[in-house]
């Protein structure tokens, strides 16, 4: 199955251990071989979850990753991680991790959108873990990657190469079910990914949709559900590829679900340039009377800094390189809102708070009322 190159992977001290762990997941999958790959994304960043025995396996592993290699979110901003209620122990041990991936030749991005930052291009074999970038570099973008963890994604960067099986081949792409779709989208990934975990979707939207709107489609049907994919009708590349399945079902976005929110938190996935200005123009010059915590990347933080500052001095926090999911500093909270399907599955059973949740409009309503 090996040829040349990947022989000599195999056979390099360096990259060995690497290619073990490629080689292994092969052939749980009945991969017939490898494929090159044009850029990795990595989870299992914030030291809340990978704690002292994800740092020693980290500090193991030799080489340089041979692609642009991404990151997923850290648990804390490296700026602002005492304002934010992080401990100095915490603080430096995820400091650590991020060395140990400078070591490797990682971007330090520390983000869930590492497509604002690279975008790839149609077509291209990629290993990327965190589940909704997943999601939306498959449907959105009709590159190629299956649901890689933080550990395969990483060997994948270093050696170049991941099994070729599940999305990484055309026909296996094929959606099996259409979902016809109304309301918040958000909501409406949250319930196909419970309801059919393990299809992949073809959307009839009922209206107009954004490209945001997709992304916390795409985030909420990955948290909720299993699935890596979804093709919707007239937006996404591959909408017309496949035949469209006889299997209809309809999903309403409305989700009732509220307590009395001490902290609304905005940004799962990290916000855009253009929500984060939609934010501001929903709050409308009103002060913040609530804690506002925005989550985005430094990247997008960067280049948007005029509308950042003036979040911010409207009362709004607006964090980098982290987001309330993997950020131990939730946990104070009793109750958070988000507008995030991705949020309302993962905040009660990794952060163990109450969730309300309510669209974008909501939230900021939310608090400034």
């Amino acid at each position: 199955m090996l040829n040349k190159e990947e022989k000599a992977l195999l056979e390099n001290e360096e990259t060995r251990e690497c290619m073990k762990i490629i080689l292994a997941l092969a052939k749980v999958f009945n991969a017939e071989k490898l494929v090159k790959i044009t850029s990795a994304h990595i989870s299992g960043v914030s030291y809340d979850n990978i704690g002292d025995e994800g740092l020693e396996w980290l500090r193991s592993i030799k080489g340089k990753v041979v692609v642009p290699t991404t990151l997923n979110p850290a648990g804390m901003d490296l700026e602002r991680w005492n304002e934010m209620g992080i401990s100095e122990e915490f603080y430096r041990k995820q400091i650590e991790i991020i060395e140990v991936f400078k070591r490797l030749g990682v971007e330090i991005t520390l983000t869930c959108t590492p497509y604002y930052i690279h975008t790839p291009k149609f077509g291209e074999h990629l290993a990327w873990a965190e589940s909704s970038a997943v999601v939306y570099a498959n449907s959105l973008l009709g590159a190629r990657t299956n649901r890689e963890s933080g550990i395969s994604a990483l060997a994948s960067a270093i050696t170049g190469r991941t099994p070729y099986y599940g999305l990484h081949i055309k026909e296996n792409r094929a959606p099996t079910v259409v979902v016809k779709a109304k309301g918040d989208l958000s909501a409406v990934g949250y319930k196909v990914g419970l309801e059919l975990p393990n299809e992949i979707p073809y959307f009839i939207f009922d209206k107009k949709v954004s490209l945001d709107e997709l992304k916390l489609l795409s985030a909420s049907i990955a948290a909720s559900g299993n699935i890596a994919m979804f093709h919707a009708e007239e937006l996404t590349p591959e909408w017309g590829d496949f035949e469209k399945p006889k299997e209809v079902v309809e999903i309403e976005g409305k989700i009732e679900k509220g307590c009395e929110p001490q902290l609304i938190a905005i940004g799962c996935p990290h916000c855009s340039k253009e929500e984060l200005e939609e934010i501001l123009r929903l709050i409308s010059g009103r002060k913040v009377k609530k804690e506002l915590w925005i989550f985005t990347s430094r990247h997008v933080a960067d280049e948007s800094k005029e509308v950042v500052s003036k979040l911010e001095a409207l009362g709004a926090k607006v964090f980098k390189d982290t987001c309330m999911v993997v950020s131990p500093v939730t946990e104070k909270f009793e109750c958070v809102m988000v507008n995030s399907g991705k949020a309302l599955e993962y905040l009660p059973k990794k952060r163990g708070v109450e969730v309300s949740f309510g669209d974008l409009k909501a939230c900021v309503e939310t608090a400034v009322s």
